[in-house]
């Protein structure tokens, strides 16, 4: 399987089913509306409703029912972004190439398109309940969502993140904690909802929890990794900014050589733990592989 084009070619249908889940830019209100899509469709590895979908094949999903999620965390996971960039956060006018929403629209609508996109992400994920209403899962995913995205996931990494700046405030305690919440969260949340909605066991959806945890940290073990000996042409961002912002990684603790064996045996731990289950999905396997050994 040449792994690369066959993520390429399964983003490109991801890519068309949030499409057609975007609002249309029109009313009085429609610059925000252009603000969002531009937002979503700036690009993106679309790696969170990918991980969704291919763990709800894994478990036997074949119904559209998994659309509307899809979307809907890639609308959080891109208002998570537009917020980042903001001048009182990141600051940074380029996002995998492109001018940032805040640098394009400006900061309140750039405020304004974040919160929208989060909004409206819920609005979304509600339409399942037309496509499947038999399906009781739906309200579980609902909840595993919204507590993902919130202060016990995503959101409350971030808040620890900022407020442990400068650097010398920031413990390894701490560092695994914002990786844990800031970027695992929402992968976990992707591979939950992924199980439940086809009706995975209660244990098996704490397997694929587990795993998508672990492939998140090495993930972010790995960004970090990237912005030191990455290129801002291969980022589709500017390279070195952690170190340029006097910034801790796991590179700042660990040191880049250590980091990198660390990502290579979560990864592994991680996809062994899934490896456990009676079903498989061989691409799923691969696709994690890929996404961690990655060059940008």
């Amino acid at each position: 399987m040449d792994i690369r084009a066959e993520t390429d070619r399964r983003a490109g249908e991801i890519e068309a089913v949030i499409r057609s889940y975007l609002p249309g830019e029109e009313g009085p209100q429609k610059i925000v509306m252009e603000a969002m899509n531009y937002s979503v469709l700036a690009g993106g590895k679309r790696l969170r409703p990918m991980l969704m979908q291919e763990t709800y094949r894994m478990f036997g999903g074949r119904s559209e029912v998994i659309g509307p999620f899809m979307a809907a965390i890639e609308m959080i996971h891109t208002y998570s972004l537009v917020h980042d960039d903001l001048p009182a956060m990141d600051n940074d006018e380029y996002r995998r190439g492109k001018k940032t929403t805040h640098a394009v629209y400006g900061e309140a609508l750039g405020i304004l398109a974040g919160d929208a996109l989060l909004n409206y992400a819920y609005e979304t994920a509600l339409l399942a309940f037309e496509i499947e209403p038999q399906n009781t899962g739906i309200v579980k995913a609902l909840r595993i969502l919204a507590k993902k995205a919130g202060i016990y996931g995503m959101v409350g990494g971030q808040a620890v993140d900022i407020t442990s700046e400068p650097a010398k405030d920031l413990t390894r305690e701490k560092l695994d904690f914002v990786y844990r919440l800031k970027t695992g969260a929402l992968l976990e949340s992707a591979m939950m909802i992924g199980a439940v909605l086809a009706g995975a066991t209660v244990g098996e959806q704490k397997i694929m929890e587990e795993t998508a945890g672990a492939i998140g940290l090495a993930f972010q073990i790995q960004d970090d990794i990237l912005d030191l000996t990455g290129t801002t042409e291969d980022l589709g961002k500017p390279a070195g900014s952690d170190e340029k912002n006097h910034k801790a990684t796991y590179v700042t603790f660990e040191g880049l050589e250590k980091a990198k064996a660390d990502v290579a045996r979560i990864s592994e731990q991680a996809i062994a733990h899934m490896d456990t289950l009676v079903v498989r999905n061989e691409f799923l396997t691969e696709l994690l592989r890929y996404l961690i050994s990655r060059a940008s």
